[in-house]
């Protein structure tokens, strides 16, 4: 068998692929659903109460066979064990990549250099569980003796968009006689609004950095130190009850102030973008529970578990990732729009920004030679209905094809009205509207102004999933993160590129702060290309 070391463009799949791609690109999905009467049905899949509807893609029968061989060829089978394994398939920085042991359950064992890592993530959480309860309960006190009242976690990338997403998908279930509130932006700002009307007593700040010396977040740690210092008056030994860690630096951790007993451990098997599972999202759990915080890692496993054993012709994550390739690679999409009909999902498009760009952004294989195809879709969306006031209009009647996943539920946990209906009403309706358009003859016969009907005319042929659900809970919500992880994961081994390292962040840094020292200070000769020494001695001028 061919094995993804193979070049894309030399698999046989991809080939085959690329010539199927010239007969079936001129095909209406009008056309398509006429010739077969059962696509409606044909085209669909389901796990766990997950149903994908992905009838309405350019595609036949042909085309998923097709996708299938060469997820073959590519070697997903192997490469999802070797994840599921702990080998080290984050191969630039020799690491495991093991999001998937976060939520594995007790009795389950994977091994990294021949240490059991299921234990040490069940310890973990059962402290995080213990911590959470104190909180929720009052418990807890501060330092004047009052109960906690607002919890603020520090942190950025995936030390903030996992936890605010998850708060806010889940904040049906959260415990609302508790605030919530994220800064992650080291623009002063952010950290100024969000602690503007809280009171230093009555708060608690979780920071999550890794190492605790990530410049932002810690930047923002300290300006919540001097700011809870100035509202109880100077009490340094008070930090230790309003602060707590989420690092693996116990040395920096109690240089800032924080008891160690109080500093909850990940692990460098776990990247920032898949972490919200893991103690990163402590602030999740102290929302809405430790039970219903189980809940969703459970849905975490039920899809790790369909991913890795579910052929693929039936495995969800597998079916949407190949459809990314799909229209990536033959179609020249350039983005995915992801289309939450569901108002808590509001910041679930912004999360799969990270997941899914940080990922397999890449123009590099796993053996160093440069990819021979587009990777790595720009992901974005809004929920609906307020997207189809905003960007819908080129979304059907644009130059651009923009595949959707549009993604809803049958039932909704704010029942009002005929609210539900409406709302999933427009979901069925956009997906059919893409899909079909409306022609100038059809136009027409709407009694259209002749100078109008060009601009009335939808040419359709866009192409859309349909994910949908019972209702919005824990477990949804994990297995709909779970969905795109792994499709993430296919995506990125038919490219063969480590969707699991994130080198582009790097440069950026590095240049930032050799460029702050310069800002601070008026002397020193600048060394940049001129554009850049102008803006820094025009900052300098004008500070």
């Amino acid at each position: 068998m061919t094995t993804g070391t193979t070049a894309l463009g030399e698999r046989p799949a991809w080939k085959a692929l690329a010539a199927h791609h010239q007969e079936i690109a001129g095909k209406h999905l009008r056309q398509l659903f006429a010739d077969d009467p059962t696509r409606g049905q044909k085209f669909t899949a389901e796990f766990g109460g997950i149903f994908l509807d992905y009838s309405k893609n350019r595609i036949t029968a042909e085309t998923v066979k097709l996708l299938l061989q060469l997820a073959e060829e590519s070697g997903l089978k192997a490469r999802i064990e070797a994840m599921f394994t702990g080998e080290k398939i984050n191969i630039t920085e020799n690491r495991a990549v093991l999001h998937v042991a976060l939520r594995a359950k007790e009795g389950e064992s994977i091994l990294v250099d021949g240490v059991d890592q299921v234990p040490l993530v069940l310890a973990v959480l059962d402290k995080m569980a213990g911590f959470a309860d104190r909180i929720r309960s009052g418990d807890w006190k501060g330092c004047t003796g009052k109960r906690i009242k607002n919890v603020v976690n520090i942190g950025i990338g995936g030390s903030d968009l996992g936890p605010v997403m998850a708060y806010e998908a889940l904040k049906h279930y959260s415990q609302r006689d508790l605030t919530f509130r994220f800064v992650s932006n080291v623009d002063g700002t952010d950290f100024a609004e969000t602690v503007v009307d809280l009171k230093a007593d009555e708060t608690l700040f979780l920071v999550a950095s890794k190492t605790f010396t990530t410049l932002e977040t810690m930047t923002n740690a300290h300006s919540a130190r001097e700011w809870f210092l100035a509202g109880i008056g100077g009490d340094e030994a008070a930090v230790a009850k309003h602060f707590v860690a989420i690092s693996t630096n116990a040395k920096e951790v109690s240089k800032f102030g924080i008891d160690t007993a109080n500093m909850f451990e990940f692990w460098d098997w776990v990247g920032g973008r898949y972490s919200m599972d893991s103690a990163i999202g402590l602030s999740t759990m102290v929302a809405i529970g430790p039970e219903n915080f189980r809940a969703m890692l459970d849905g975490f496993h039920q899809m790790d578990q369909h991913f890795r054993t579910t052929p693929f012709d039936k495995n969800l994550p597998v079916l949407i990732g190949l459809l990314t390739v799909w229209y990536t690679d033959f179609f020249n999409a350039q983005t995915v729009a992801v289309l939450p009909y569901e108002q808590y999902l509001k910041r679930f498009p912004a999360y799969l920004q990270q997941l899914t760009m940080e990922s397999n952004g890449k123009h590099v294989t796993l053996d160093g030679k440069h990819v021979d195809a587009d990777t790595g879709p720009i992901y974005w969306g809004e929920p609906g209905t307020n997207g189809q006031h905003s960007f819908y209009q080129l979304i059907h009647q644009g130059t651009r094809l923009i595949p959707c996943d549009f993604i809803g539920f049958y039932k909704t946990n704010n029942p009002l009205g005929r609210h539900h209906d409406m709302l999933m009403a427009n979901v069925f309706a956009q997906a059919e509207a893409l899909a079909f358009g409306k022609t100038a003859e059809e136009v027409k016969a709407e009694g259209v102004a002749e100078a109008l009907i060009p601009h009335k005319v939808f040419e359709g042929n866009r192409p859309s999933n349909v994910i949908l659900a019972e209702v919005l809970t824990p477990e949804v919500l994990g297995k709909l993160i779970a969905l795109y992880e792994h499709a993430v994961f296919t995506q990125g081994t038919i490219w063969s590129i480590d969707s699991f390292d994130q080198w582009g962040v790097e440069l950026g840094k590095v240049l930032a702060t050799r460029i702050l020292g310069e800002l601070e200070s008026a002397d020193g000769k600048l060394t940049h290309d001129t554009s850049t020494n102008a803006l820094i001695e025009r900052y300098r001028a004008n500070k």
